[in-house]
């Protein structure tokens, strides 16, 4: 079994998905659940980010060990 095509998503199911979303939550309340849902994925990226810097883990090692040794 190819999972791409398992999690594939046609046209209508994306239409359905959209009307119980629009019936469960309401029209008002999606686009603050969108803002939510964005603003989460932009933590999540910035924080990935962060840790990718080079010299990240060389500030956090060191404050680490001259805390220890105070």
């Amino acid at each position: 079994m190819n999972t791409l095509t398992i999690l594939a998503l046609s046209w209508q199911h994306i239409l359905i998905v959209a009307i119980l979303l629009v019936l469960l939550f309401g029209g008002k309340k999606i686009p603050e659940l969108m803002r939510g849902v964005g603003s989460g994925i932009k933590e999540f990226k910035d924080a990935v980010k962060e840790e990718d810097k080079p010299g990240s883990e060389n500030k956090s090692a060191s404050n680490n060990n001259n805390s220890s040794s105070n």
